[in-house]
């Protein structure tokens, strides 16, 4: 690990202002940073401690939604009364992600901002367009089975590996910041993320010391909540294909309310709006989430050992509707 300055903000304006150089990092709960930073992945010259700020609550918002503060942690806010009762979609994709003590750690903030676990961004022997831009991206002709099919491009096909970003962009959750000079701006999920096209180390629209301060939710959404992933072994392992769902019948037994949003398969956290338009007021038959799934589908593009993830996510999204039509909880 490389020597760096230290700073312990008091307040978020003074977080962002030190934190404005583009080699200083903010450090909350740690859990990915400074794993990158023992590999020398990351190397900032500067630290910018924000534990001691006040964006631990979790807050009711004037329309019935939540605004949750980024440093509330993971274990604390998938075990939120509110979040456990309204948004148990959020809850169970938190808890389906890393181990109770990192849970205890990671904040709510810094989930959206974890690398990819691509083997070679964390090989710094090797090239990686994202560590290295311009250097090329191995992993398209190497080991590459976990790695996304949707969003990719000739420079990076790395997954993002959040599980509590796949729900919070199901949930058209708001990410709130401020800037080094004070201002403030909302930025939704689905603008957060950049597709890698020729620049895959630009991962988000943040600029440099632009703090993440609170996610706001929208009011609650009825229907039944889920989260699938299939993964690999049972616990603390990265997906390989992942759904969140929000799915509500109506007395017809068609399919009045459809959300999905998927992870594991994409660069970001990877939502399709027209194929819930396709099958909502729809029987959810066979032949409709087949159609459905050629569309979410359409331009995904695996590399051979990683072309399984797309007939497992035609499977995965059939159960879902088939699940929620039957009206079985996960």
């Amino acid at each position: 690990m490389k020597r760096f300055d230290y700073v312990r903000a008091e307040a978020p304006e003074q977080a962002a202002t030190a934190a404005s150089p583009k080699d200083a990092s903010f450090i909350g709960g740690g859990t990915n940073l400074l794993d990158l930073m023992k590999f020398e992945i990351e190397t900032p010259t500067k630290l910018v401690d924000i534990t001691r700020l006040e964006l631990e609550q979790i807050e009711t918002t004037a329309d019935g939604g939540l605004r949750i503060g980024t440093l509330v942690t993971n274990s604390d806010l998938a075990a939120h009364p509110e979040v456990i009762a309204n948004y148990p979609v959020l809850s169970r994709a938190i808890l389906a992600g890393a181990t109770g003590q990192l849970r205890n750690k990671a904040t709510t903030g810094g989930n959206f901002l974890q690398r990819t676990r691509c083997y070679y961004f964390y090989q710094t022997d090797s090239p990686c367009n994202k560590r290295e831009p311009g250097s090329g991206c191995p992993a398209i002709n190497g080991e590459h089975r976990t790695l996304a099919v949707l969003g990719t491009s000739d420079a990076c096909i790395a997954q993002h590996p959040s599980d509590m970003a796949v729900a919070m962009r199901l949930l058209d959750a708001v990410i709130e910041t401020v800037k080094a000079d004070g201002s403030t701006r909302s930025i939704p999920v689905k603008d957060f993320y950049c597709l890698p096209k020729d620049t895959p180390h630009i991962e988000n629209v943040l600029e440099s010391g632009e703090l993440i301060t609170h996610v706001v939710l929208p009011s609650p959404i009825k229907g039944m909540h889920t989260y699938d992933k299939v993964r690999d072994r049972a616990s603390y392992a990265f997906a390989l294909v992942s759904c969140a769902s929000v799915i509500e019948s109506d007395d017809t037994g068609n399919l009045a309310t459809v959300r999905l949003a998927f992870g594991g398969i994409g660069v970001m956290p990877w939502r399709n709006e027209d194929v819930e338009a396709l099958l909502t007021g729809t029987a959810g038959d066979d032949a409709t989430i087949a159609q459905a799934a050629d569309l979410l589908l359409k331009e995904a593009k695996g590399h051979g050992q990683n072309d399984f993830k797309i007939p497992l996510t035609r499977r995965l999204l059939k159960q879902v509707i088939q699940r929620a039509l039957a009206g079985e909880g996960a």
